[in-house]
């Protein structure tokens, strides 16, 4: 992959990322599935939300993205829930999993369908930096009040099935398929302007 290749596939994954969410309630089963360092694959929609209230069931899709559908642009009652909206065929890499007593959370990083084995085969301080977040984020609101425009029929019809397999926890990607190489550490220096690979200088980025 060259090296122009790969700062646009960072550009267009971290360059303006936010964090949105999806509650709803699973099975142990089911949420044993999820790995973190695993790829994932999401044939539907995914709707999300960026209202961040407490948790309304027992596992939270905190996603990162920077490439959702604002429908608030589209529908004045989309702003009451703060929907946005992934296209079908949605890639995501699990950055993380934490729980707290019967609350489960998984940090999805949205990536590019171009990028499976780049983000497969390597890790980055940026990855890192949006995992403490979500971790301060999950403490944070795991016991606030929960959000009424979010309880409604219509919402929880919307989110309540698990991401990136069945109902009955078929995975619906299988990211064993994907090419498998030695690990490498990607490290972005924003005061530098430079990314280094394990800690080699690499190219400018900001």
């Amino acid at each position: 992959m060259k090296n122009t290749r790969l700062k646009a596939i960072y550009n267009e994954t971290f360059s303006g990322l936010k964090l949105f969410y999806r509650d709803t309630n699973l099975s142990e089963n089911l949420i044993s599935n999820y790995k973190i360092g695993q790829i994932i694959q999401e044939k539907g929609f995914t709707d999300m939300t960026s209202l961040g209230g407490g948790l309304s069931n027992n596992i939270r899709y905190l996603i990162a993205s920077a490439h959702p559908k604002d429908l608030s642009k589209f529908n004045p009652d989309s702003a009451k829930i703060g929907h946005f909206l992934l296209d079908t065929i949605a890639y995501f890499k699990v950055l993380d999993i934490q729980k707290i007593g019967d609350k489960t959370q998984v940090f999805l990083l949205n990536i590019p369908d171009n990028s499976l084995s780049l983000f497969k085969n390597s890790t980055s301080n940026l990855e890192e930096e949006i995992i403490e977040k979500a971790q301060k984020r999950f403490r944070e609101k795991i016991d606030l009040p929960l959000i009424p425009e979010l309880q409604t029929q219509e919402w929880k019809e919307r989110t309540k099935l698990p991401l990136g397999m069945s109902e009955s926890g078929e995975l619906f990607f299988d990211d064993s398929k994907i090419k498998t190489e030695s690990q490498k550490r990607i490290d972005v220096d924003i005061t530098k302007k430079v990314i280094e690979i394990n800690k080699k200088p690499w190219w400018k980025f900001w």
